[in-house]
């Protein structure tokens, strides 16, 4: 039941990521659970939820509220563990955003001819341009949202589908972005063609990716400098670390 209409047009697909606000009962009545007594907004991509909010959540475009009434077989089943609830649930949930799989680039096995280039090799193509003058140093911590792709165009990881920007200091990744962010201002978005001796190199650690990886990069914010060698807790993610 639409509670609310919505003032977007697109639907999420179930493979991208959502922003809501719910709260869920059970039959009598019962709230379980709510991220609006919560003050906080749920981020999840649809593929890793119950049934019932995969299905239901493509049926919604931004800004609508919808209730809905999930059976068991869609939720946890009759006789859930763990404390979850179980039967019949009710939710009514908000879509607040929708953080789509960002697809690979056209250009994503080599970088085109008309890339800047470095003497280390990296390549980086402006995609749009920044706000300001002010550039990073290798000192600084700087605000990014991000996607990354193996040049078969595999997406490995991504800040945009996870609704979350991330932060780190400029000297605790890999040398690709600590080079790169340099080269951009406040509010540019630039593609980087990083080779993998800028990278992980070709025998990556567990998890991390191989070879040459391509990342969009967009530049939200610049901070202060860097005064201890521990990455800052939103920077704690293995895809960006040099394992240094």
């Amino acid at each position: 039941m639409v509670l609310m209409m919505g003032t977007g047009r697109e639907k999420p697909g179930r493979q991208d990521t959502v922003t809501v606000h719910y709260s869920g009962w059970t039959t009598d009545g019962a709230c379980f659970d709510s991220s609006v007594k919560r003050g906080k907004p749920a981020t999840f991509p649809l593929s890793g939820v119950i049934g019932g909010w995969t299905e239901g959540l493509q049926l919604m475009v931004v800004g609508e509220k919808r209730r809905f009434w999930i059976p068991a077989e869609l939720a946890y089943g009759e006789r859930p563990a763990g404390g979850r609830p179980g039967g019949l649930l009710v939710f009514d949930v908000e879509l607040l955003e929708v953080h789509a799989v960002p697809k690979a680039p056209l250009d994503v096995a080599a970088a085109p001819e008309d890339a800047e280039r470095t003497v280390t090799g990296l390549a980086s193509q402006v995609l749009s341009s920044g706000s300001g003058g002010d550039r990073p140093t290798a000192s600084d911590q700087v605000k990014v949202h991000y996607s990354g792709w193996t040049t078969d165009g595999e997406l490995f990881d991504s800040s945009v589908m996870r609704g979350q920007p991330v932060t780190f200091g400029l000297n605790q990744v890999i040398p690709g972005w600590t080079e790169g962010l340099q080269l951009m201002e406040k509010g540019e978005k630039r593609r980087f063609w990083i080779p993998a001796e800028l990278a992980y190199g070709l025998n990556p650690p567990p998890g991390a990716p191989s070879g040459m990886l391509v990342f969009d990069v967009e530049l939200l914010g610049i901070g202060g400098v860097v005064g201890s060698p521990r990455a800052p807790r939103e920077s704690n993610n293995p895809r960006l670390s040099d394992g240094g």
